[in-house]
């Protein structure tokens, strides 16, 4: 059976690659694709997703998020994934009518309560959307499979020494998320810093198929931490962590998300120790096997 799941997301060059899979893989039931302010603004991480809407003729429906942390001042990423945030491929021409009009957070409680099955979550951006789908909502909570996002890190940080990107854009909703009582899986810097993209592999992508081709492109013009080896395509570890768990190396923690500390905010303080975990922490892969998997499953894309 198909594993229904919603993608929440800022796009973002690594999103795309993330999305992809989603939107095509076999074993994925994408419900929908919601927006929220994080690489880039609202307008431009919804364009975005429309953009990879229009160009795989998808039918998924995109709905619009937040476009301002909870809180925080507005950070972006554009330094990383251009002005548009999806630099370097000349995408069709996006449709304004392809875009839904109901809100993603209403739209995601509408979605889950009336799924037959517990639907999965994948934040791949700043969780504003979620914080607030289950501040306003709690009830959806019941069917919520789990929630599977990118963001965090047990060690070191890539927009502060401490604090991960999509964490850091809104510290004070990755606080309710990884609170909220629901099964959470972080993946984050760690299990990407372990298996770096060569540049060889990327430049392979691009005889693979269309979809290879346009990641190529947009890798080329990805200038994340860790360039000079190779890229992390941090995103896409959700999507392959959800296909094949087993290869992943996996610890339990409670993680906490600091939201004040003037050197310190937006870190995941991970305790490994704890007798309360409330977190799953995916903390490395073999990078040959990060290699194929990626691969296999771009293959199902067009």
């Amino acid at each position: 059976m198909k594993q229904p799941i919603i993608i929440d997301s800022d796009p973002g060059i690594d999103d795309a690659a993330a999305i992809s899979i989603a939107l095509n893989h076999p074993n994925f039931d994408l419900r929908m694709i919601t927006t929220v302010n994080g690489n880039v603004g609202i307008e431009k991480t919804t364009a975005n997703a429309l953009k990879l809407k229009r160009f795989f003729s998808s039918t998924v429906p995109v709905h619009r998020g937040s476009s301002q942390p909870l809180l925080s001042e507005i950070v972006d990423a554009s330094a990383v994934h251009g002005e548009s945030g999806m630099e370097g491929y000349d995408f069709p021409k996006i449709n304004y009518n392809d875009l839904s009009s109901t809100h993603a957070v209403e739209a995601m409680r509408k979605e889950l309560q009336s799924s037959e099955d517990p639907i999965t979550l994948i934040p791949i951006g700043p969780l504003t959307n979620i914080a607030l789908l289950l501040s306003t909502y709690p009830e959806v909570k019941d069917y919520i499979k789990e929630i599977v996002l990118m963001g965090g890190s047990a060690a070191r940080g890539n927009v502060t020494p401490l604090a991960e990107f999509n964490i850091y854009c809104d510290p004070e909703a990755a606080h309710i998320v990884f609170n909220s009582g629901l099964p959470i899986t972080m993946v984050g810097l760690d299990v990407a810093r372990s298996s770096t993209l060569s540049h060889a592999t990327v430049n392979e992508l691009q005889s693979l198929n269309k979809t290879g081709d346009m990641l190529h492109q947009l890798f080329k013009h990805y200038k994340g931490d860790d360039f000079e080896k190779g890229i992390n395509v941090y995103d896409a570890y959700t999507i392959l962590y959800l296909l094949h768990p087993e290869k992943f190396d996996v610890k339990e923690a409670d993680v906490q998300i600091e939201t004040t500390g003037t050197l310190t905010k937006g870190a995941t303080v991970t305790d490994f120790n704890t007798h309360f975990p409330n977190c799953s922490v995916v903390m490395s892969i073999e990078t040959n096997d990060f290699k194929k998997l990626f691969i296999e499953a771009l293959k199902y894309c067009i």
